[in-house]
Protein backbone atom coordinates (compact mmCIF):
# COMPACT_ATOMS: atom_id res chain seq x y z
CA UNK A 1 0.00 0.00 0.00
CA UNK A 2 1.31 3.38 -1.02
CA UNK A 3 0.52 6.71 0.92
CA UNK A 4 1.17 10.43 1.46
CA UNK A 5 1.57 12.01 4.32
CA UNK A 6 1.59 16.40 4.73
CA UNK A 7 4.51 17.93 6.50
CA UNK A 8 3.41 21.50 7.09
CA UNK A 9 5.83 24.40 8.26
CA UNK A 10 8.35 24.04 10.97
CA UNK A 11 6.63 20.19 11.92
CA UNK A 12 9.13 17.48 12.13
CA UNK A 13 10.66 16.39 9.02
CA UNK A 14 10.51 12.46 8.77
CA UNK A 15 13.38 10.95 6.92
CA UNK A 16 12.19 8.86 3.54
CA UNK A 17 11.09 9.78 0.20
CA UNK A 18 9.56 13.26 0.42
CA UNK A 19 9.30 16.22 -1.96
CA UNK A 20 8.99 19.68 -1.22
CA UNK A 21 7.09 22.08 -2.95
CA UNK A 22 8.66 25.24 -3.98
CA UNK A 23 7.14 28.04 -4.94
CA UNK A 24 5.02 31.33 -4.44
CA UNK A 25 3.06 31.47 -1.25
CA UNK A 26 -0.67 33.36 -0.69
CA UNK A 27 -1.10 35.80 1.75
CA UNK A 28 -2.87 34.80 4.65
CA UNK A 29 -6.52 36.51 3.85
CA UNK A 30 -5.82 37.38 0.50
CA UNK A 31 -7.93 36.55 -2.54
CA UNK A 32 -5.75 33.69 -4.29
CA UNK A 33 -5.77 30.37 -2.64
CA UNK A 34 -2.96 28.05 -2.21
CA UNK A 35 -1.76 25.71 -5.29
CA UNK A 36 -0.47 23.20 -2.70
CA UNK A 37 -3.54 21.54 -2.23
CA UNK A 38 -3.74 20.58 -5.64
CA UNK A 39 -0.19 19.47 -6.13
CA UNK A 40 -0.38 17.47 -3.01
CA UNK A 41 -3.74 15.86 -4.38
CA UNK A 42 -1.92 15.33 -7.40
CA UNK A 43 1.45 13.66 -5.75
CA UNK A 44 -1.25 11.22 -3.82
CA UNK A 45 -3.00 10.17 -6.74
CA UNK A 46 0.60 9.40 -8.81
CA UNK A 47 2.59 8.03 -6.45
CA UNK A 48 2.92 4.16 -6.60
CA UNK A 49 6.25 4.01 -4.68
CA UNK A 50 7.14 1.97 -1.90
CA UNK A 51 6.17 2.91 1.51
CA UNK A 52 5.31 6.58 2.37
CA UNK A 53 5.86 9.63 0.30
CA UNK A 54 6.07 13.10 2.76
CA UNK A 55 5.12 15.98 1.15
CA UNK A 56 7.02 18.99 2.86
CA UNK A 57 4.86 22.31 2.40
CA UNK A 58 6.55 25.62 3.83
CA UNK A 59 2.67 26.46 4.89
CA UNK A 60 2.12 26.87 8.77
CA UNK A 61 -0.98 24.53 9.26
CA UNK A 62 -3.95 26.36 10.67
CA UNK A 63 -2.74 28.75 9.29
CA UNK A 64 -0.30 29.88 12.44
CA UNK A 65 2.36 31.70 11.34
CA UNK A 66 5.87 31.42 12.90
CA UNK A 67 7.02 33.37 15.68
CA UNK A 68 10.11 34.64 14.32
CA UNK A 69 11.22 35.02 10.50
CA UNK A 70 14.14 32.82 11.27
CA UNK A 71 12.52 29.65 12.56
CA UNK A 72 10.13 29.87 8.93
CA UNK A 73 13.09 30.52 6.94
CA UNK A 74 15.58 28.08 8.78
CA UNK A 75 12.51 25.42 8.18
CA UNK A 76 12.52 25.85 4.65
CA UNK A 77 16.07 25.35 4.14
CA UNK A 78 16.55 21.93 5.87
CA UNK A 79 13.10 20.75 4.50
CA UNK A 80 14.91 21.52 0.69
CA UNK A 81 17.78 20.19 1.84
CA UNK A 82 16.21 17.07 3.18
CA UNK A 83 13.77 16.47 -0.03
CA UNK A 84 14.86 13.91 -2.35
CA UNK A 85 12.93 16.39 -4.75
CA UNK A 86 12.15 20.32 -4.68
CA UNK A 87 8.87 20.87 -6.68
CA UNK A 88 9.25 24.29 -7.85
CA UNK A 89 5.39 25.83 -9.05
CA UNK A 90 5.41 29.63 -10.46
CA UNK A 91 1.86 30.78 -10.99
CA UNK A 92 3.37 33.58 -11.36
CA UNK A 93 1.19 36.71 -10.75
CA UNK A 94 3.45 39.70 -9.96
CA UNK A 95 0.03 41.13 -8.12
CA UNK A 96 -0.71 38.35 -5.53
CA UNK A 97 1.89 35.59 -6.51
CA UNK A 98 5.28 37.05 -7.19
CA UNK A 99 7.43 34.56 -6.41
CA UNK A 100 10.98 36.87 -5.43
CA UNK A 101 11.66 33.82 -2.76
CA UNK A 102 11.06 31.31 -5.15
CA UNK A 103 13.50 33.25 -7.44
CA UNK A 104 16.17 32.77 -4.88
CA UNK A 105 15.36 29.14 -3.93
CA UNK A 106 15.38 28.00 -7.12
CA UNK A 107 18.80 29.79 -7.77
CA UNK A 108 19.95 27.87 -4.69
CA UNK A 109 18.33 24.39 -5.87
CA UNK A 110 19.36 24.53 -9.80
CA UNK A 111 22.47 22.23 -9.75
CA UNK A 112 20.99 20.11 -7.05
CA UNK A 113 19.63 17.71 -9.25
CA UNK A 114 17.06 17.32 -7.20
CA UNK A 115 14.89 20.13 -8.78
CA UNK A 116 11.66 20.52 -11.33
CA UNK A 117 10.79 23.51 -12.49
CA UNK A 118 6.76 23.88 -13.31
CA UNK A 119 5.60 27.05 -15.10
CA UNK A 120 2.08 27.15 -16.52
CA UNK A 121 1.77 28.91 -19.55
CA UNK A 122 -1.61 30.61 -18.68
CA UNK A 123 -0.76 32.32 -15.40
CA UNK A 124 -1.53 36.18 -14.98
CA UNK A 125 2.92 36.63 -16.17
CA UNK A 126 4.48 33.87 -18.04
CA UNK A 127 7.28 36.38 -19.40
CA UNK A 128 8.16 36.38 -15.32
CA UNK A 129 9.28 32.84 -15.34
CA UNK A 130 11.32 33.45 -18.91
CA UNK A 131 14.61 33.59 -17.05
CA UNK A 132 14.16 30.20 -15.02
CA UNK A 133 13.31 28.67 -17.85
CA UNK A 134 16.44 29.13 -19.58
CA UNK A 135 18.27 28.53 -16.76
CA UNK A 136 16.77 25.57 -16.14
CA UNK A 137 17.28 24.53 -19.33
CA UNK A 138 21.38 25.08 -19.03
CA UNK A 139 21.12 22.90 -16.02
CA UNK A 140 19.07 19.95 -16.72
CA UNK A 141 16.46 20.95 -14.54
CA UNK A 142 12.92 18.89 -16.10
CA UNK A 143 10.37 21.88 -17.09
CA UNK A 144 6.48 21.46 -17.21
CA UNK A 145 3.93 23.65 -18.23
CA UNK A 146 1.31 21.21 -16.08
CA UNK A 147 0.84 20.32 -12.03
CA UNK A 148 0.58 16.82 -13.28
CA UNK A 149 3.62 16.77 -15.23
CA UNK A 150 5.64 19.17 -12.67
CA UNK A 151 4.50 16.38 -10.34
CA UNK A 152 5.49 13.30 -12.73
CA UNK A 153 9.00 14.87 -13.17
CA UNK A 154 9.56 15.07 -9.63
CA UNK A 155 8.50 11.87 -8.68
CA UNK A 156 10.51 10.44 -11.58
CA UNK A 157 13.62 11.74 -9.66
CA UNK A 158 12.87 10.08 -6.49
CA UNK A 159 12.34 6.67 -8.78
CA UNK A 160 15.79 7.22 -9.92
CA UNK A 161 17.57 8.40 -6.69
CA UNK A 162 15.46 7.12 -3.84
CA UNK A 163 18.08 8.19 -1.31
CA UNK A 164 18.37 12.14 -3.56
CA UNK A 165 18.19 14.04 -0.41
CA UNK A 166 21.57 15.70 0.43
CA UNK A 167 22.87 19.38 1.30
CA UNK A 168 21.80 22.51 0.08
CA UNK A 169 24.52 24.40 -1.62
Amino acid sequence: MTTTTLVMAREPIPGGASVFLAGPTPRLGGAVESWRPAAAAELAGQWSGPGTLSVLSPESRGGNRAAHYDDQVDWETAARAAAGAILFWIPRDLNVLPGFTTNVEFGLDVTTGRAVLGCPPDCPNPERNRYLIHVAHRHGVPVCDTLAGTVSAALAILTRHPDAAGELP
